[in-house]
C-alpha cells in the first residue's frame, strides 16, 4: 500500500474539486486533505471542511472569508481560516504537503499553481491557463525543481496515458507521429451559421456530453477550450502546432488519441467523467477505483469524427494563431477571451462577439516576450482593458 498522500485542493468547491474530493473519499486509507480553497461559497466550503477536517481553508473573499470563521468556530472544527492571493501560494508550498490539485479556473490559478511547481510538489494541473499564460516559466520551473507533473485535462491525460511511460518530450525519438486531440464540438456543432448571433447564454452552456461551470461550458461551445487545449498540449508534450490535430468527436468516448510513425493509433476511451483522469494522477503509475461506471462499448454502438469546421469556431483558429506567434500572444488570447465569455455570460455581447473581441485585442496589444512572470501579467493587464474599451465602445 502507497503512504498517505497529503493534498492541497485549489478550486474545491468548483466541478473538479469536488469530483477530486469525491475520489479522495473513496481512499481514506491514501489520502489526507490539508487545505482547501475557494473564491466565495464559504457555505460549501465549510461542508468539505466538516467532511474533510483539512488544517486550512483559504478563501479569496474578506467576507465570506468572515463567515467561515464563524461557522468553523461554532462547529468546533480546528480548522484555520486564511483569506487573500497570497494565501493561495502559502498552501500550495507547505512542506508537509505532498501534491497540488490546481483547479481553480481562469488566470487567477496561475500563481498558486506556478508557486507549487518551483517548490517541487507533484501537481495535478486541472488549470490549463497556467500553460497557455507561462507556459515556459511553468514548464522550467517543473524542470529545475524536479516536480511531478500529471494533467487532469480527460484529453491530456488520455495522451499523457497513450504515450510511452518513458516520453521525455521528444516526438521523434519516441516515434510518434501526431497528437490528435478530441473535441466533442459542443451544443453548436450542427447549429446553422445564420443563427449563432442569436444564441443565449442558457443554449450555450448546455453542454450535449459534460458537466461543466458556465465559462467552461461557453469555451466549449466556441471551441476555445480546445484551443487553449491545444496550446496546453504543445508545452506539456512538446509538440509543435502542425503536430497537434484537432478531431471533433461527438460521443466523447475517446478522450484523445496519439499517433505513431509505424501507423499505429493509440486512443484512451472511458465514460465523460473527470473522476477517471483525477484518479489516474492521484495514484499514479497506480490506479484505483474512481466511482466511475464502466464503458460500455455495445451502448455507444458508434464512434464518429469530424474535422473541426474554422468558419464555424473561429475561437480554435485564433488560438493556433496565438500558439504559432508565442511570446505574450497566448496570454492575450486568454485574457481577451476571459473579458468577452463574462460579457457573453451577463448579455452584453452576443456570441459570435467573442472571437471578435478576442481579434480586436490581438490586432491592438503589441505582442512581447516572456523572460519572467511579470511580462506574462502586464500582458494580461492590458489585454483585458482593451477588451474592456472594445465592449464599452
Amino acid at each position: 500500500m502507497s503512504k498517505l498522500s497529503r493534498l492541497t485542493v485549489l478550486g474545491s468547491t468548483g466541478s473538479i474539486g469536488k469530483s477530486t474530493l469525491d475520489v479522495v473519499a473513496r481512499h481514506p486509507d491514501r489520502y489526507r486533505i490539508v487545505a482547501l480553497t475557494a473564491q466565495q461559497q464559504d457555505e460549501l466550503l465549510f461542508e468539505q471542511c466538516q467532511r474533510f477536517r483539512p488544517r486550512f481553508a483559504v478563501l479569496l473573499e474578506e467576507a465570506a472569508a468572515e463567515r467561515l470563521r464563524k461557522r468553523i468556530a461554532a462547529a468546533g472544527l480546528d480548522v484555520e481560516v486564511l483569506c487573500g492571493a497570497a494565501e493561495l501560494e502559502r498552501v500550495s508550498t507547505l512542506p508537509e504537503v505532498d501534491a497540488v490539485m490546481a483547479a481553480i479556473v481562469g488566470a487567477a490559478g496561475m500563481p498558486p499553481t506556478l508557486a507549487a511547481a518551483r517548490a517541487g510538489k507533484k501537481v495535478l494541473l486541472a488549470n490549463k491557463e497556467t500553460l497557455v499564460l507561462a507556459g515556459h516559466l511553468f514548464m522550467d520551473a517543473v524542470r529545475r525543481s524536479g516536480s511531478a507533473l500529471l494533467p487532469i485535462d480527460s484529453e491530456h491525460n488520455a495522451i499523457f496515458q497513450a504515450l510511452p511511460r518513458d516520453y521525455a518530450g521528444d516526438m521523434k525519438q519516441s516515434g510518434v507521429s501526431r497528437i490528435l486531440l478530441t473535441a466533442s464540438g459542443g451544443p453548436f456543432r450542427n447549429t446553422p451559421l445564420e443563427q449563432l448571433q442569436s444564441v443565449t447564454p442558457e443554449q450555450a452552456c448546455a453542454h450535449p456530453n459534460w458537466s461543466m461551470g458556465r465559462k467552461i461550458s461557453v469555451d466549449s461551445a466556441s471551441m476555445m477550450n480546445k484551443g487553449l487545449e491545444v496550446i496546453e498540449a504543445h508545452w506539456l508534450f512538446n509538440a509543435p502546432a502542425d503536430a497537434i490535430q484537432v478531431v471533433v468527436h461527438p460521443q466523447s468516448v475517446i478522450h484523445s488519441m496519439v499517433q505513431y510513425v509505424d501507423g499505429s493509433v493509440l486512443a484512451q476511451l472511458g465514460n465523460p467523467d473527470m473522476r477517471t483522469p483525477i484518479a489516474y494522477a492521484l495514484a499514479y503509475p497506480e490506479r484505483i477505483e474512481a466511482g466511475v461506471a464502466p464503458l460500455d462499448l455495445f451502448a455507444i454502438a458508434r464512434l464518429d469524427f469530424v474535422a473541426p469546421d474554422f468558419q464555424r469556431f473561429p475561437c480554435l483558429a485564433l488560438a493556433y494563431q496565438a500558439l504559432r506567434a508565442g511570446g505574450t500572444v497566448p496570454a492575450l488570447l486568454n485574457a481577451a477571451n476571459e473579458i468577452a465569455v463574462a460579457a457573453f455570460l451577463e448579455r452584453k455581447i452576443a456570441f459570435l462577439d467573442i472571437p471578435r473581441l478576442i481579434e480586436a485585442v490581438l490586432g491592438k496589444v503589441a505582442r512581447s516576450e516572456v523572460r519572467e512572470l511579470q511580462d506574462v501579467l502586464d500582458a494580461d493587464a492590458a489585454a483585458r482593458l482593451a477588451a474592456q474599451e472594445w465592449i464599452a465602445r
